[in-house]
């Protein structure tokens, strides 16, 4: 069965290759059918997959399609790496992007460029599948960029608002600056090890001990690249941006898939990184501050779509706090089920946009729940896993990555706990928002709210399930569990770090978090249904601590005065002295040199034969002369 691996990515690409061609032939109806219909095949594939690795001895395959680069020592070959890592993935890309494109079917229906839509949500899906599917650095970086290069066309696929199409290019520039460092993490992994291959560099790392600097500069420079992917302190920014594309792009890059590929490749090269101490601190300490600024930032925020986007930066940010301490199990975990709730959500707010008539401000809502029960029930089953409360999926994965972080350093803990508390406070501040009280739009758009289709609802409802149930896949043994998780990606060779706490102190910990999102939910209760307060106008005075959440803590602006302003400066003078002078002068020099040097030669064609004549003589007479003077 191993042997079809390749059909998993082909398939999707076969998808883009047939709506994008028959984009404006083809039915909506068919356009649909064909790009979901290859991402559930491959979905298909990918579980039969799962279940021949599961009962295998052998817990690694390597699928070798062709050699791609021979050069000197470099080679390089198109080849594929199927284990239990890479097989979990498959299943998540495959499976909630099947259920995203379903959902799209009908969200984008009325859009004159459904066929484009779904040619470029199967491109995506192509290109996250080489990522994870990659054996080698290289093949996972092709992966890489094709992502980075479906996030622009799919972030910015109504480029005819301006703003939309800046979004798209701001998403696509930082993450070029992430790239960088990645690239340049490889090219250090092949001086160093002489191959790029995962196979080649891993047991050589294994034997190698902590401390090498050249291995943490590899660490580094691969973390500035997962920094531009998954959205972390500097280079956040774009991700929040990026809402401006349709709702079901929101749900399969900023929340499933794309944004979770830094964690990934990080986790993926667990060995590199535990040779490389300061490295891992840095992650610790960005992923910490990620989580607790993009909170802070959520805690304002009016419109539904940013609300999630920047509780996505901040979950992100869980994820490295827990690959930092040497979680990645944990970190891992945490991607399982950030992929379950996150979806839900951002299809919840999807359909609430879509009964709204495209109404995305939380002022203009409240009231829908009774109008929208699905929608209102899936999404709360979301919000409270998001939360943290038990037994929904986020509890487990969001208290391993806090368990391991208190063993690890109590502040960073401290900071997780209390970001906890904000995400809390920030999802039910939504809902609140969103689905009690009175309807706050107008009367027309009340008149016509409306639960959505089943096409829309039922991936809700899958999703549902799975963020009310996904933990059981990793249950600690603190709960009688048997980490299942823990013992699966161990054959993917992901370091393990076990805790060696107590359960006394586990149970502790954990009821700490839960606290802490409890009263976090009541003081929301409190604030938004009992005294039903409406978040202020933009015209409205707000406090001090208001304003810089409310505009992100000037993040734009300041990279707007320290880099952009500068950099237009430096342009402005390579193009008006560098460029126009000294190039354009040098260049415009030899064309006015041969112009004017022609006006004076061409006084010597005056059509005078004796002149002529003269001239001839006058040549002989030079040419004799030179031979004289060389001989003498």
């Amino acid at each position: 069965m191993t042997s079809l691996l390749w059909l998993v990515p082909l398939l999707p690409l076969l998808g883009f290759v047939i709506n994008g061609l028959g984009r404006n032939s083809l039915s909506k109806g068919v356009v649909g059918f064909i790009g979901s219909g290859v991402v559930f095949a491959s979905f298909i594939i990918s579980v039969c997959l799962f279940f021949e690795l599961s009962s295998s001895a052998t817990k690694q395959f390597t699928i070798n399609l062709f050699d791609w680069i021979n050069v000197g020592n470099l080679n390089i070959p198109l080849s594929f790496l199927y284990d239990p890592l890479s097989a979990i993935m498959l299943l998540i890309i495959t499976g909630i992007g099947f259920l995203i494109h379903v959902y799209s079917t009908a969200y984008m229906h009325e859009d004159a460029g459904f066929g484009k839509f779904f040619s470029y949500l199967n491109l995506f899906i192509f290109f996250m599948l080489i990522l994870v599917l990659g054996s080698n650095y290289i093949v996972m970086f092709i992966g890489w960029e094709g992502v980075g290069l479906c996030s622009y066309l799919l972030i910015g696929f109504w480029f005819t608002n301006s703003s939309y199409a800046s979004a798209a290019k701001k998403a696509f520039i930082m993450n070029r600056i992430g790239d960088l460092g990645f690239l340049l993490g490889v090219f250090l992994l092949f001086n160093f090890f002489g191959s790029v291959e995962f196979a080649k560099i891993f047991p050589q790392a294994a034997n190698m001990l902590p401390g090498n600097e050249t291995i943490a500069v590899i660490a580094i420079l691969l973390f500035i690249g997962a920094c531009g992917k998954s959205a972390q302190l500097p280079l956040f920014t774009w991700l929040p941006d990026a809402m401006a594309g349709p709702t079901p792009v929101s749900a399969l890059i900023h929340a499933a898939t794309m944004v979770t590929a830094g964690i990934y490749m990080i986790a993926r090269s667990s060995v590199l990184f535990d040779l490389a101490p300061i490295a891992q601190h840095i992650i610790a300490i960005i992923g910490a501050a990620t989580a607790l600024i993009a909170a802070l930032i959520a805690l304002t925020q009016t419109d539904i779509k940013k609300v999630l986007a920047y509780s996505t930066v901040s979950q992100l940010g869980y994820m490295f706090l827990g690959l930092g301490v040497g979680a990645y199990t944990g970190s891992f975990f945490h991607v399982l089920t950030h992929a379950f709730f996150k979806a839900l959500l951002f299809l919840g707010a999807g359909a609430v946009i879509h009964s709204l008539h495209h109404e995305q401000d939380m002022r203009q809502m409240g009231g829908l729940k009774s109008k929208l029960k699905i929608t209102f029930a899936t999404m709360m089953i979301g919000t409270i896993a998001i939360a943290g409360l038990p037994p929904f999926s986020g509890f487990f994965s969001k208290d391993e990555i806090l368990a391991h972080t208190y063993e690890h350093s109590k502040i960073l803990w401290a900071i997780g706990v209390f970001t906890a508390f904000l995400t809390a406070f920030y999802m039910f501040r939504m809902m609140f928002l969103t689905f009690y009280g009175k309807f706050r739009g107008s009367h027309h758009t009340e008149e016509h709210i409306h639960e959505s289709p089943k096409a829309m609802t039922t991936p809700l409802v899958v999703l549902a399930i799975l963020a009310a149930i996904g933990g059981i896949i990793n249950i600690p043994h603190v709960f009688d569990g048997n980490e299942w998780l823990s013992h699966w990606l161990s054959g993917a060779k992901v370091t393990q770090n076990h805790l060696s706490l107590s359960h006394t102190t586990e149970f502790t910990l954990m009821g700490v978090s839960v606290l802490a999102a409890i009263l976090a939910i009541l003081f929301a209760r409190a604030k938004y249904v009992t005294r039903a307060e409406v978040p202020v106008t933009d015209e409205a005075p707000r406090s001090v601590l208001e304003k810089i959440s409310y505009h992100k803590f000037y993040l734009d602006e300041i990279y707007d005065t320290l880099i952009r302003k500068p950099l237009d400066v430096l342009s402005r003078f390579f193009y008006r002295i560098v460029d126009k002078k000294v190039i354009d002068g040098l260049v415009n020099g030899f064309g006015w040199t041969a112009n004017e040097g022609s006006k004076g030669l061409r006084l010597l064609q005056s059509g005078n034969v004796g002149f002529y004549i003269f001239m001839m003589v006058f040549g002989i007479v030079a040419l004799l002369l030179y031979t004289y003077l060389s001989i003498a």
